[in-house]
């Protein structure tokens, strides 16, 4: 909410409105054709947007469009030119379509739903449990067990894994890289005062704290 003082007073700006959804548009659209059950062309439709429902003209060109392609308005060409209408149960008759549809996806949803249930019944009956199975499902899960264990084993072991020692040795190497870079660039500034202002090298090493071997690395 925006304010602004004047004489003492303190007063309440007006809020500028706020512009209608996608959703709302094509509320107000159908309500013109639904409240006059009439026909009309696009750039009648253009003027009526603004004038009975507040829909900006250069919107209801693709307001109108999408109510056509969802089956809510209708439409058809008539000479040269192209009429929409839309009656309140067209609404209803999509909707109808709507369920239709869904009830038929669900229908065919239970019967391949059937269809892998009656599988794995038909698989779990071919899987006659047979010793050598028996032992085969428990050999498996001991070398389960013994994997978990080997990784927590491992885990506890943190230090001595190759792959975490890799990783810092990398990291170690970034960094004396990265030191030979800092040297080289802080020997480069000693150089250019040097050769450029005649300023002693002893003396910028002592301002800045730097040992004679600090470059050893």
């Amino acid at each position: 909410m925006a304010y602004v003082r004047a004489g003492g007073l303190k007063y309440m700006l007006p809020q500028a409105p706020r512009g209608l959804s996608a959703e709302e548009k094509r509320v107000k659209l159908l309500e013109i054709f639904h409240e006059t059950k009439d026909f009309f062309q696009l750039k009648e439709l253009e003027k009526l947007g603004p004038k009975l429902k507040g829909i900006v003209s250069q919107s209801v060109k693709e307001v109108i469009q999408s109510l056509v392609d969802d089956n809510l308005v209708c439409s058809d060409k008539i000479g040269t030119s192209n009429f929409f209408w839309s009656f309140p149960s067209a609404r209803g008759v999509m909707l109808n379509t709507k369920v239709d549809n869904l009830k038929s996806t669900i229908t065919s949803l239970k019967s391949s739903v059937a269809d892998l249930e009656r599988s794995i019944a038909e698989e779990n009956a071919e899987r006659v449990m047979t010793s050598e199975r028996q032992a085969a499902l428990d050999q498996h899960a001991q070398l389960q067990a013994r994997l978990t264990a080997l990784n927590r084993e491992r885990e506890q072991y943190g230090a001595s894994d190759p792959i975490q020692i890799n990783a810092k040795r990398r990291a170690v190497e970034l960094a004396r890289e990265a030191a030979v870079r800092y040297t080289d660039n802080t020997l480069a500034v000693i150089s250019h005062l040097r050769n450029t202002h005649g300023v002693d090298a002893k003396d910028v090493r002592d301002h800045l704290e730097i040992p004679d071997d600090w470059d050893d690395i």
